[in-house]
């Protein structure tokens, strides 16, 4: 809608102008500061450029009314405007509030070792990334989603000796356990399942811990995959780190050919620090294995390979420190490094009954995203995690999320469409007759509440440029309030506007759906 509009003002407005919406709609549903900007060049008062500007509008009928009110210039759309924009998205429900944005995009997210399932921290990046994604693809841009599986290095070895020692207790043979292993029953389930698998003998000799780290890895990343579908979370592609290091001689290749690394003290140096980086960090060990950035580095170098326009990862907050490391590497491998984008992923705090929620058993001291799904479900957990911006701190009591009122949002939102939904079913109107009803002659409330149904287009627009994903779910419980405040007004079924006023509700309807469906939600239709 709001391109629309610009269009038709900028058919009388000759320069570069903002458009905004006024908090109170009693102004006007958009507005534009430009006589502000040209008062310089015109050498006049805001005011009466504004007020000249205005002239200019005459009889239009996008506008119910363009106004000049302290230099700004204020616009109402006419019902008849809003009512085309209501009846076209109707007719085609399925292109409603979509984009065609041709960017071509790669979005890395979660990326968790596999090593263990899901924990609720993993959840959060998880579902921000898969959000980002659909709104993405809503918006016409060309996005594929990329799960890096690090499953080469110290942590997958650190599973199999786990696996292994697991097994040894299960059969009693008394294991003297390292100072650093991976603890909780999942190991024990994992041993468990590789004694039936591969026979008691296995575990007698240390040699078995590369074919027992193999294997669990695999264990593992099915569970993973379980976990993510069990929140409506799928990839595009998942990416071997182990079998892209086959790839690290000829990266480090290129990394030397520009004069990009050193040897000190037997190791081998990125010269990080020429690029924002607090120091040099190391990329080969004095034994000759790479380091955990030289992975990172050579996938890096094989993404931009791929030459996308622009690079999204999403990693944990505590990955700060680690971005302009990875940052300096592609530089120095000759790419342009503006175009990786990194958005952290902030730690999460859950309570139960207003007490800390108790960790997992089986993933030691984690709480398990497959626990918080299977307690209140995956609306709700997708939801509330993005009900604030990714970068800072969450905190939510799961009981909250439990609760059929309107003190809890998904449930509050769910029930404007099912109410919708409710009306049309006692209705004795089609849905065709309601389609094809004029909205010329709408009221202040019932045009209200059609503009911000209309408006999804611009608020998925700025919640994705913006990354404040938390802007979509803002936008739906506003949306569900006036619903349900104009339900409580107004008589719907029966009134001499039952058409008008469902036609409207269809709009909202199809809006709280779609913005659902974008967060990975389906609408209800009946509670």
């Amino acid at each position: 809608m709001k391109k629309i509009v610009y269009h038709e003002i900028k058919k009388n407005i000759d320069s570069d102008f903002s458009l905004e919406k006024p908090k109170d709609l009693s102004f006007g549903h958009y507005a534009t500061p430009v006589a502000f900007s040209l008062a310089k060049t015109l050498k006049k008062s805001p005011m009466i450029i504004a007020e000249d500007l205005c002239l200019k509008f005459g009889e239009n009928e996008c506008f119910e009314s363009v106004e000049s009110v302290k230099g700004y210039i204020n616009f109402k759309l006419s019902s008849s405007f809003l009512d085309q924009l209501a009846t076209n998205a109707l007719a085609d429900e399925n292109n409603f509030a979509k984009d065609n944005h041709s960017e071509k995009i790669l979005l890395e997210y979660v990326s968790a070792n596999p090593t263990g399932p899901l924990h609720i921290g993993h959840a959060r990046g998880a579902v921000f990334g898969d959000t980002l994604y659909k709104i993405a693809k809503h918006l016409g841009y060309d996005i594929e989603s990329e799960y890096y599986v690090n499953d080469a290095g110290n942590q997958i070895r650190l599973l199999g000796v786990s696996i292994y020692l697991g097994a040894q207790e299960l059969l009693g043979k008394n294991p003297t356990y390292p100072q650093e292993y991976y603890k909780g029953e999942y190991i024990l389930d994992l041993a468990k399942e590789a004694i039936e698998k591969f026979g008691e003998k296995i575990f007698d000799d240390e040699k078995s811990i590369e074919k027992l780290s193999s294997w669990g890895k695999d264990k593992m990343l099915e569970l993973i995959k379980q976990n993510m579908k069990e929140a409506n979370i799928e990839f595009d592609h998942f990416v071997s780190e182990k079998e892209l290091f086959h790839l690290w001689e000829q990266t480090l290749n290129k990394l030397k050919e520009n004069n990009a690394v050193y040897e000190k003290d037997g190791k081998i140096w990125l010269k990080s620090s020429e690029y924002q980086d607090e120091k040099d960090r190391v990329v080969v060990r004095e034994d000759g294995r790479p380091t955990y950035l030289a992975g990172d580095i050579i996938y890096h170098n094989q993404k931009f390979e791929r030459n996308y326009d622009h690079y999204i990862n999403i990693w944990g907050a505590d990955h700060h420190g680690y971005i302009a490391r990875v940052k300096a590497a592609i530089k120095f491998l000759g790419y342009d490094e503006s175009k990786l984008e990194v958005i952290l992923s902030q730690m999460v705090s859950l309570l139960k009954g207003g007490k800390p929620y108790k960790m997992s058993k089986r993933a030691g001291n984690f709480i398990l995203m497959s626990d918080i799904v299977q307690e209140i479900g995956s609306d709700a957990l997708r939801f509330v995690f993005l009900t604030k911006k990714s970068d800072t701190h969450l905190e939510f009591d799961i009981d909250d999320l439990k609760k059929q009122d309107s003190s809890n949002p998904i449930y509050y939102i769910n029930y404007a469409h099912a109410r919708i939904n409710q009306l049309l079913n006692k209705s004795s109107f089609s849905k065709d007759e309601i389609i094809n009803v004029s909205l010329k002659n709408m009221q202040e409330d019932e045009k209200n509440l059609l503009f911000n149904a209309l408006l999804l287009n611009e608020i998925l627009n700025d919640a994705y440029n913006s990354r404040q994903l938390q802007k979509l779910s803002e936008y739906l419980k506003n949306l569900a309030s006036m619903l349900h405040q104009f339900y409580n007004k107004y008589q719907i079924v029966g009134s001499k506007k039952e058409k008008e006023y469902l036609k409207i509700m269809l709009v909202v309807a199809l809006s709280i759906r779609t913005g659902l469906s974008l967060m990975g939600i389906n609408a209800k239709y009946k509670m």
